[in-house]
């Protein structure tokens, strides 16, 4: 009998592209030539060879973390040029379905935000190289896991601000609380940014669930540290990977549970 292949991520401290492309990286168990390649197939130059998944500690706990280095870029990308960037690049078809759809989300909300339509949006930090090396790394990531059922925690989230084109915003950042909008969240005694727009806009695109645990036989499990540390709270998110299990009925028959 074949068993559904499940996904869940559970996000004390939140999530970032960054975060989830370590993640789905560990969860593949690609190595490092088999990274650079599907990084190629984005079709940037400025982006061959940016990304090592290095090991990590944060309170004496072991993990993963991306390391990236990128040349300063100031370009301003509409939805447009990203769109033709994604449909250009060598990614599967899936892949780039999933790409285009979480920059289609940014664009709405973004649009949102500033009275514009999609179309009109520029993009600024979601344009720059690090956040197309986000989104279209991870969706070849979940596109390559090929799982089929993804579960995330409930998001964390609290007060504080974060730097943007626009100046100084309030988190969680405006487009961010739009696409939040049916997303389970909570509030934690700590301050910043907890969730990037291009974490929550993937997590959507890739048809997330929001709950607890899922049932399931673990298989792989690893945890992965972002860019920041936030102070009074766990750190880090954890990644496990497995399949579903039987699970008794009342009758005793055994019942597949997602």
């Amino acid at each position: 009998m074949s068993h559904s292949k499940i996904l869940t991520i559970r996000t004390p401290s939140g999530i970032s592209g960054d975060m989830l492309l370590t993640g789905l990286a560990k969860m593949a168990q690609l190595d490092q030539p088999a990274l650079d390649a599907m990084i190629d197939d984005i079709g940037i130059p400025a982006l061959t060879g940016c990304v090592s998944i290095e090991a990590a500690q944060v309170n004496e706990l072991s993990g993963w973390r991306a390391e990236v280095t990128l040349p300063q870029e100031h370009s301003h990308r509409t939805f447009d040029d990203i769109r033709r960037i994604i449909r250009d690049s060598g990614m599967q078809p899936s892949a780039k379905a999933l790409a285009e759809d979480a920059f289609h989300r940014l664009a709405v909300a973004e649009g949102v935000v500033h009275d514009q339509s999609p179309e009109q949006v520029t993009f600024h930090e979601v344009g720059a190289l690090d956040s197309i090396l986000d989104v279209c790394l991870s969706a070849a990531l979940f596109d390559r896991l090929d799982v089929d059922h993804l579960r995330c925690s409930p998001l964390p989230v609290c007060d504080g601000t974060v730097q943007s084109a626009h100046g100084v915003l309030a988190t969680p950042a405006p487009a961010v609380l739009l696409l939040l909008e049916g997303v389970p969240v909570y509030g934690i005694d700590s301050q910043g940014e907890t969730v990037t727009p291009t974490a929550i806009s993937l997590l959507k695109a890739m048809g997330a669930e929001f709950g607890p645990w899922p049932p399931m036989v673990v298989e792989r499990v690893e945890r992965v540290y972002g860019g920041r540390v936030l102070p009074n709270i766990p750190n880090g998110a954890i990644f496990a990977l497995g399949h579903e299990h039987e699970q008794p009925d009342e009758s005793g028959q055994a019942e597949i549970v997602p």
